[in-house]
């Protein structure tokens, strides 16, 4: 690890106020994500901003219904809030299928967003990797792709968005309030994360000096009908091969609406208003989920060693719409698929 220096931000513009002043600064709240890539070597910043004492931990209602979410709110406080395990059951389950209790309790809603992938070339730093030396190559291309993105890939990248509680916002339609320089703004969680491009070591839309202060979640939380399933190499610990959110509105077996997002598949949270659209005003069936799966997964691009990926989207799709349809979400504490 290199040397850095240290400053603990007073308020949200002094944290901006650092931040801006030193371009090769990070922040740190839980740094669940960071402290490891700093030991690797991945990271090297050079002052380490600890916002960790800001006020960002309030859970506050809106105006129109919805909750305004703290970016300092650890993740195990989220996941059992009262108000998100009633309205927004979707994003409790998402929260409690990722990491392991000790680390939901020290990562925070904003780091969550900010984490970085799992690829293993982007870890280790003798090998090639555009993510963490732009131009170099990506040795994922040619190399073992087992967990790598079949979707919105690039020829510069083929690394995967690792974030579980990522997937449920996108599904939920969530907002990310940034504070920086030029004041505060507003983006929705879905133009957040980027695709790779020939730039993925850009991964978020934030601009320089800017931090995230709160996740907005709108009214509608879809509380009866939805699930959230993560396939993976075993029941715990592990980052998602595939992972979906699945959120219904249903009037008796009529879709009113449907909400359906993919984690493990690509550089961000994948979702498609066209397969969702394609759900509205039909029955909930599997032919249709079936179609609104295959609509999901136009352009899926298999590698050498994980064109498995494809089907088995196709599958944990359909399992998961019928879940949501069924009232039957996937149990986080007794992982067996039902």
């Amino acid at each position: 690890m290199n040397n850095f220096q240290y400053s603990r931000a007073t308020d949200v513009t002094d944290a901006i106020r650092l931040l801006a002043a030193n371009p090769g600064a990070r922040l740190i709240a839980g740094g669940t994500n960071l402290i490891d890539l700093m030991k690797e070597n991945v990271e090297r910043p050079s002052r380490l901003i600890d916002i960790s004492r800001l006020p960002l931990r309030k859970f506050e209602e809106t105006a129109d219904g919805g909750l305004r979410i703290g970016a300092l709110v650890p993740n195990s406080d989220l996941a059992y809030h009262p108000l998100i395990e009633q309205r927004y059951p979707l994003l409790a389950s998402a929260i409690l299928a990722g990491a392991s209790a000790q680390l939901r309790n020290m990562a925070s809603v904003g780091g969550n967003l900010m984490q970085r992938t799992r690829c293993a070339y982007f870890y280790d730093t003798a090998t090639p990797c555009n993510k963490r030396n732009p131009g170099s190559g990506c040795s994922a291309l040619d190399g073992l792709n087992r967990n790598h993105a079949i979707l919105g890939t690039s020829a510069s990248c083929i690394a995967t968005n690792p974030s579980d509680m990522s997937v449920a916002l996108a599904a939920l339609n969530a907002l990310v309030h940034i504070a920086g320089p030029a004041g505060e703004r507003v983006i929705a969680l879905t133009d957040f994360h980027r695709l790779p491009g020939d730039a993925p070591h850009v991964d978020t839309n934030l601009g320089a000096g800017e931090i995230i202060t709160a996740i907005e979640l709108p009214s509608r939380g879809f509380a009866q009908n939805y699930s959230y399933l993560k396939i993976r190499d075993r029941l715990s610990y592990a980052f998602a091969l595939i992972s979906v959110a699945a959120a219904l509105d249903l009037n008796g077996n009529a879709i009113r609406e449907a909400r359906l997002a993919l984690g493990g598949v690509a550089h961000k949270p994948w979702r498609s208003l066209e397969a969702e659209a394609a759900l509205r005003g039909k029955a909930a069936t599997p032919d249709h989920f079936s179609h609104a799966a295959d609509l999901l997964l136009q352009g899926a691009t298999a590698r050498a060693h994980n064109g498995f990926k494809i089907e088995l989207a196709r599958r944990a799709i359909v399992r998961t719409l019928t879940q949501a349809a069924d009232a039957t979400p996937q149990s986080q504490s007794h992982k067996k698929i039902a």
